[in-house]
């Protein structure tokens, strides 16, 4: 009985061993990668530390076909592909950092031919659906291959080029595969309450103007209202002074890759600011698109204008704050604007913004195609009878008052 329980007791002993061995392999089998592979809790290793250091970043697709180059130089991130124009800097940091702090959370496959099962063939194979990211600019250069996207949507397929292990990395790290879609689309953004005026020409000869006489105005009038017409409504011409509000752009390409037309067939229109900043367009149409060229100044006077006019406005407003005061004695006086306390000065502080205004809208603009979109292109086609009430709606209007 001593010796079956002796036998018993070293059988269960290693049964528990056994157990044991069994378990601490199914718990390191489950460890996080990075405990299981010593530096492999990066997707990128290092570049968290260096992410401000990357200075080229290159999208390469199935069949070596390079799509897209990112390139920081003095000015910033452009784009290769669209001529050098600047690229989206929020856009490209965004990106690195979602490379920077993405971990991996699973090895996959090290066998090739399970390769494409998840996009991280190498680009150059035959059938490959990856995309080839390249980072210049790090200690050591940095090539990863991103396939798919795991059926859950919070994780990426992902190979680092050279090496046989697959891996499942956490977030979404598809990169953008249009070119077009990296640049800084901004053009300009002068809203409503700073315009003035605007007008323009098509290129049957036909021009509109609306205009505002003073900024506090509510709506824009339109100039040269024909006899008996009037408005559609009070608003009705308010939405040009917008066109320039956030205007971005659908493409751009080189000034002398889509140059405009010689002859007189072409959009025209300018758009002044109260405060003297002129925007001026020429745009012509070609396959459907709205091409456009723009140029910036200052206009002088009407800097001049609305800066006498704000001063006067500013030493008024002072006089009877002062007024005021000397009629009660515990109101005390408030501080003299710059308008006021120094106005030379101040003409000459906002002289060098609207300058500086004007200098960053040319750098901008200087040697650029753009084509605009069509919601913002459709109001240079319209003429002055888009903006006026129906000749069949004033008869009836007419009718109406005589029959009351």
């Amino acid at each position: 009985m001593n010796h079956m329980n002796s036998r018993t007791v070293v059988g269960l002993g290693i049964a528990a061993v056994a157990a044991i061995a069994i378990a601490t392999g199914i718990s390191l089998s489950r460890k996080p990668v990075a405990d299981a592979a010593q530096g492999a809790g990066e997707v990128l290793p290092g570049l968290a530390e260096h992410v401000n250091d990357v200075r080229r970043i290159s999208l390469t697709g199935p069949g070596q076909k390079l799509l897209v180059t990112l390139e920081k130089g003095e000015q910033g991130w452009s784009v290769k592909e669209k001529s050098g124009y600047r690229a989206d800097a929020g856009k490209v940091r965004e990106y690195l950092l979602r490379l920077s702090q993405s971990r991996l959370v699973e090895q996959k496959t090290a066998n090739e031919r399970r390769y494409a099962d998840i996009g991280v063939t190498d680009i150059g194979a035959a059938g490959a659906k990856g995309l080839l990211v390249a980072l210049d600019g790090l200690p050591q250069p940095a090539q990863l291959i991103v396939g798919i996207i795991n059926p859950r949507g919070d994780a990426t397929y992902v190979r680092r080029a050279g090496d046989k292990p697959s891996w499942l990395a956490k977030g979404n790290l598809i990169p953008d595969k249009s070119a077009a879609n990296w640049l800084d689309k901004r053009i300009v953004d002068l809203p409503a309450t700073r315009i003035r005026e605007v007008s323009w020409s098509r290129p049957d000869g036909r021009s509109v103007r609306v205009f505002k006489t003073n900024a506090g105005d509510a709506n824009y009038a339109l100039a040269d209202l024909p006899k008996g017409r009037e408005l559609s409504s009070e608003f009705a011409a308010n939405g040009e002074a917008t066109t320039l509000a956030g205007l971005n752009f659908d493409d751009v390409l080189t000034a002398a890759e889509a140059p405009a037309p010689t002859d007189a067939k072409a959009y025209r229109a300018t758009f002044l600011s109260f405060d003297g900043v002129v925007v001026e367009l020429v745009g012509w149409k070609k396959d459907e698109r709205f091409y456009a060229q723009f140029q910036a100044r200052k206009d002088e006077a009407a800097f001049d204008a609305a800066l006498t006019a704000a001063q006067a406005q500013a030493k008024a407003d002072r006089d009877a704050q002062q007024t005021a005061a000397s009629a009660d004695a515990a109101k005390p006086v408030a501080t003299p604007p710059a308008a006021v306390a120094d106005p030379a000065r101040e003409r000459s502080e906002r002289s060098a913004a609207v300058d500086a205004e004007v200098a960053e809208l040319g750098r901008r603009f200087s040697g650029w195609t753009f084509v605009l979109p069509a919601y913002k292109a459709a109001g240079f086609d319209k003429t002055a009878d888009d903006f006026l009430k129906p000749l069949e709606d004033k008869k009836a209007d007419a009718k109406k008052a005589a029959g009351k």
